[in-house]
């Protein structure tokens, strides 16, 4: 078989490995140039209204710990009403007697926020004050809905994930308490 020097590669499909690309950035590394992977190379910064399009899809109902939190309430037999309007829209609550439960995530709500907001190295300008007024809104809404004569109870991301059963049987208990007027 005979190969022709000169002749112009034709163009493979860019799936998976690429031999030649990986001898592209070599060659870039030892001739002192920036290596861009060739993933990277039509990556453009993104505008606001393009980060606010993607912020406004982002769901507030559904999320992991609330699916975790919902089976275990099932699974001890509580037949929760999920986001019932009333102040603060709490993720899972008992009208009837009067309990409502907040499945709090780390990162929006502030755990152990003395130290993890040292953590956040990019837009601090921003996710400091947004967290802290988060923050905020719940010590509100848990002083306003006890006020009013609610039961609160806010679980941690952490207390759903490793003992969801605990979490359910917290709960069943104030729910329980509440009903028999204790």
């Amino acid at each position: 078989m005979v190969f022709d020097v000169e002749s112009p590669r034709t163009e493979r499909p860019r799936t998976g490995f690429h031999f030649d690309s990986a001898i592209g950035c070599l060659h870039n590394r030892l001739s002192g140039e920036q290596a861009v992977s060739p993933m990277l190379r039509g990556k453009r910064k993104r505008t606001k209204a393009q980060i606010s399009f993607n912020m406004s899809r982002v769901k507030n109902t559904g999320s992991e710990i609330e699916r975790v939190m919902e089976k275990a309430l099932v699974h001890a037999k509580l037949r929760p009403t999920k986001h019932l309007k009333i102040l603060g829209r709490p993720d899972f609550a008992f009208p009837r007697a009067m309990v409502a439960v907040f499945c709090d995530s780390h990162f929006w709500h502030g755990y152990n926020w003395k130290i993890k907001k040292k953590e956040i190295r990019s837009n601090r300008s921003f996710w400091l004050p947004k967290i802290f007024r988060n923050m905020r809104r719940d010590r509100f809404v848990n002083r306003c809905l006890r006020e009013e004569g609610w039961t609160v109870l806010r679980f941690w991301e952490h207390q759903i994930l490793r003992s969801p059963d605990e979490c359910a049987a917290r709960v069943k208990n104030a729910i329980t308490t509440r009903r028999n007027g204790i």
